[in-house]
């Protein structure tokens, strides 16, 4: 189905290119969100007559994004999540999670505006990327913990689920250590108890 676009739309044309896209996605996505038009004669006419308008209001949104994402640009979120000890999360982060996190009273984001191909399901930090408009995308940077103090020594740049691997390493080979010395010290007075009889 050939469609004019009345707005850009990633991956498929800026402002009044005619495009040929799969049925489905004309009438579920596009033509719904008024993203684009039939490509008729008419509503090409009627592009035509309206391209000045449309692209004075899609600049005008462009910029209106621009400067509610400046403050937006390089942010970091935190969201506390249980996890395994091998950094699994229970469950997963979602778009809906960073979209709620990201959101202020200035600005409300919308599970539709973060580009997140799946789901977050491990600890750690990790990028995310905003998109406010068609023109208009920030990164913001998402730190999933188990606790706060957690997520400061992340955004510090520890690995946390390296470091307690590296701890309860540390404490199997004490207890390991423990274990030898009193099996010898065992050994050791049986050996003497022998020896006299």
């Amino acid at each position: 189905m050939k469609v004019v676009l009345l707005e850009r739309v990633e991956k498929l044309g800026a402002i009044g290119d005619v495009v040929n896209v799969r049925p489905g996605f004309a009438r579920n996505f596009l033509l719904p969100q008024e993203k684009a038009l039939r490509a008729t004669e008419a509503n090409l006419a009627r592009f035509e007559r309206e391209r000045e308008i449309l692209e004075k209001r899609n600049a005008e949104r462009a910029s209106a994004a621009r400067s509610e994402g400046e403050h937006l640009e390089g942010a970091s979120f935190v969201l506390i999540r249980q996890a395994s000890e091998s950094g699994q999360l229970y469950g997963s982060v979602s778009t809906r999670d960073i979209a709620e996190a990201a959101s202020s009273d200035s600005l409300t984001i919308t599970r539709g505006m973060v580009d997140l191909n799946q789901p977050i399901k491990t600890l750690g930090v990790h990028s995310v990327r905003l998109v406010l408009h068609p023109e208009v995308a920030v990164d913001v940077t998402v730190n999933v913990a188990r606790t706060p103090e957690e997520a400061e020594r992340q955004a510090k740049g520890e690995d946390v689920i390296a470091a307690a691997a590296e701890e309860d390493r540390a404490l199997a080979d004490a207890q390991a250590a423990e274990l030898f010395e009193a099996s010898a010290e065992g050994a050791e007075e049986r050996a003497g108890a022998g020896d006299e009889e």
